[in-house]
Formats: C-alpha cells, sequence, structure tokens
C-alpha cells in the first residue's frame, strides 16, 4: 500500500506468502520477529512441508522439513514462523561455518529468549544435522560456563607438551569478594581462565576485563582461552600454554 521500498517484515510476508500451504519462516528471519538481536537474514529464510514445490518468487531461501507440527511452529503468532528453540538449531544447523553456528547458539542462551533444556528438547525432536556435536557443546558451554568445560579436554594439550598438572579451581581473594581460578601453576607464577561463553553484552565484557587485570596484578600472570580454542584450536593453546610457564622458570 505504499511505493516505497518493502520493509524487512515485508519482505518475510510476502516470501512466506509465496510459499505453500503449511510453510513457515524459519531460522533468522524467524528470530528477528522474536526478539533475537545481532544477527541479520539479508533474504528472508522459509521452511517448507516436504514434497511442497519450490515457490517461483525469488527472494526467498527455502528449507524443507517433515516436522513442522505444533512442537515446532508456533500455533499462534503471526506471520508464522517456528518457535525459537526450532529456529536458532536451524540457524545454527545451516551455518557453513562452525564459528558462526556455535555464536547463534550461545547468543540465544545469552539474551534469554530460550533456555538449554528447550535447546536439548529440540534437538531431540529434530535427530540428524550439521554440526550436531558442535551445538551440543554450545548448549552446555551456554548452561555451565567454564564448569562444563571437561577436565580431560585441557588435559589432552597439558599431556600432549608433558607441561606439569595444574591446580584447579583455587579460591582467591578479590576487594569484592572470593574468585576461582581455573587452572593455576604458583611455583611459576602462572594461571589460566577459560570463558564458555562469548562476551557480546559489552558490560559483562567490560566486567570479564576489570576481573583479569585485578588478577594480574594481584598474583599470577594470567592467560585467558574460550572453551571452543580449548577443543578446537589445542596447537594455539598448548603453544601459550608452554611460553607462559617457561617465562615462569618450568623447563621440560
Amino acid at each position: 500500500m505504499h511505493n516505497g521500498p518493502l520493509t524487512a517484515a515485508q519482505r518475510a510476508w510476502t516470501a512466506l506468502l509465496s510459499c505453500a500451504p503449511g510453510a513457515a519462516l524459519g531460522g533468522l528471519t524467524a528470530l528477528e520477529f522474536d526478539g533475537f538481536e545481532g544477527f541479520l537474514d539479508e533474504v528472508p529464510t522459509v521452511v517448507l512441508p516436504g514434497g511442497a514445490d519450490r515457490p517461483t518468487y525469488q527472494a526467498v531461501h527455502v528449507h524443507w522439513s517433515t516436522r513442522l507440527g505444533s512442537s515446532d511452529v508456533h500455533p499462534l503468532r503471526q506471520p508464522r514462523r517456528t518457535r525459537i528453540q526450532r529456529s536458532l538449531l536451524d540457524a545454527a544447523s545451516w551455518s557453513r561455518f562452525e564459528r558462526r553456528a556455535r555464536t547463534v547458539i550461545l547468543a540465544g542462551v545469552q539474551q534469554r529468549v530460550v533456555s538449554p533444556q528447550q535447546l536439548r528438547d529440540a534437538l531431540r525432536r529434530r535427530g540428524p544435522c550439521r554440526h550436531r556435536a558442535l551445538i551440543l557443546e554450545s548448549i552446555a558451554d551456554a548452561e555451565g560456563g567454564v564448569h562444563s568445560l571437561p577436565e580431560g579436554d585441557f588435559d589432552v594439550i597439558r599431556r600432549r607438551r608433558r607441561l606439569p598438572r595444574p591446580d584447579r579451581q583455587l579460591p582467591r581473594r578479590h576487594r569484592d569478594g572470593r574468585f576461582y581460578l581455573d587452572a593455576s601453576w604458583d611455583d611459576y607464577d602462572a594461571a589460566c581462565e577459560i570463558h564458555g561463553i562469548p562476551h557480546l553484552r559489552i558490560l559483562q565484557w567490560e566486567s570479564d576485563l576489570e576481573r583479569a587485570n585485578e588478577i594480574t596484578l594481584a598474583g599470577p600472570r594470567l592467560l585467558v582461552f574460550s572453551s571452543y580454542a580449548v577443543r578446537h584450536q589445542q596447537q594455539r593453546v598448548g603453544d601459550q600454554l608452554e611460553r607462559l610457564l617457561r617465562r615462569g622458570g618450568w623447563r621440560p
């Protein structure tokens, strides 16, 4: 009803209405209507019922699914779209890049649009999908932060480099109270922190930077890694850990 360019919401409606009955907006397109921030779908994405024909309308990305019942598609919200947990899982599994898939899952929990348990339930219903193992890791990280990181993941790096065994979760005194270091080597004036969730909120990021500075000022030299790096970038993590310990006087 106007002669200007379509808004993002109008483009999504147009894409949906061009598709077969029973279709629903999916992925990041659906999430935009549910308050999810930080990610945009330049071209609307629609999930079609299995066997439905591709629409003749060109400005739409399409996927097919046999799971478009009320457990996966909200029965009341308009435009018709997949539920938030399903939308997040789809957006992550459709991503070509592991880092982006992980960030989508973590951001959904951090923005409190979904809970880890809702994601697990939806993933169980969804079955096999791309990045499934990484998605499960990310849900665990979002739920438990550093405490979700299995001790074995870190020890794989330590044993491979023949590094000394650290003390874990030792309490330290901060001016505002106690905090804990994930791994520390007091003999070599070294410590390590592992973050389970990326810092998408600037206030939390600033708080963590202040905490890291206080740790270094009050005691050991500190390295900070993401749990993703500990699992998937072990060469870099191991190299930096070894250099830190050598600087503190450790020798193989």
